[in-house]
């Protein structure tokens, strides 16, 4: 069975297809996923949506992109994650690609989740883009390895991976390493420790190859399984397994449909 770590099927792209899509995640071999959590507010629909299915998981917290939405302190976000079907804090971190200037609300709300991961004893989803260092830094100084979590949708350095390795992090990597000029970030994803490797969609974003430019979905987390196996040179088997293993590992929560 493979697992998608981090998806969306709850966004409006693929909410209205639910049958459509769980089919085709069984029938590519995809047991379960992690429906990320952006907003406090869609919160409620979200639980909703995967208490109908078996194979979903759901997360919650802020997306470091998101403004003018309810912004939980820690107490808020553990009465939320207090829940069986939440199995993680987030998608939350750092994200200076539409906020230049760096805004310091960013970094407190990467904290209170942090902190509320530790309160709770649930893993951080965290969300990290051209803000390396000071992602780094907050998870070391907020004592992050506590909680444990993964880096999603990885696409930076193995020097970075390294970092956040040593934090106690896993590193999850998207149909990005399907890409053709994805060459450095294939270097990397056949470098990251076995034990310590997750794959993910984001979907309904980054659909892997031979999909690329359409809705991307849970069923096509396969792809990355198989460039994962290709770029290590071992079996799928190998990487089916090992991800399995690290998402039940990482995801505590979280147990077999």
């Amino acid at each position: 069975m493979l697992i998608d770590s981090h998806c969306h099927a709850d966004f409006s792209e693929l909410a209205g297809r639910e049958s459509e899509v769980l089919a085709a995640m069984a029938t590519n071999g995809v047991g379960q996923a992690i429906c990320v959590g952006v907003r406090i507010e869609d919160f409620p629909r979200l639980r909703t949506f995967v208490g109908r299915h078996p194979e979903y998981w759901a997360s919650v917290g802020v997306h470091p992109d998101n403004t003018a939405c309810e912004e939980p302190d820690i107490t808020r976000l553990c009465e939320l994650a207090d829940d069986p079907k939440v199995v993680a804090i987030g998608e939350t971190g750092l994200d200076y690609h539409w906020h230049k200037n760096a805004p310091e609300w960013q970094r407190e709300r990467f904290r209170t989740h942090i902190r509320a991961a530790k309160a709770c004893g649930k893993p951080l989803i965290v969300h990290m883009r051209e803000a390396t260092t000071d992602t780094l830094r907050i998870l070391q100084e907020e004592d992050a390895d506590v909680c444990g979590g993964v880096m999603h949708c990885f696409t930076e350095s193995l020097e970075v991976a390294e970092a956040a390795l040593a934090l106690g992090l896993y590193i999850s990597f998207s149909g990005i390493i399907t890409f053709k000029n994805a060459t450095t970030l294939k270097a990397v994803a056949a470098s990251v420790p076995l034990d310590r490797l997750l794959i993910e969609t984001d979907s309904p974003y980054l659909a892997p190859m031979p999909h690329r430019g359409k809705v991307n979905e849970p069923a096509w987390v396969k792809h990355v399984a198989e460039e994962l196996a290709a770029l290590r040179d071992v079996p799928f088997s190998v990487i089916e397994q090992a991800t399995t293993e690290n998402f039940f590992r990482l995801f505590r929560h979280a147990h077999p449909a």
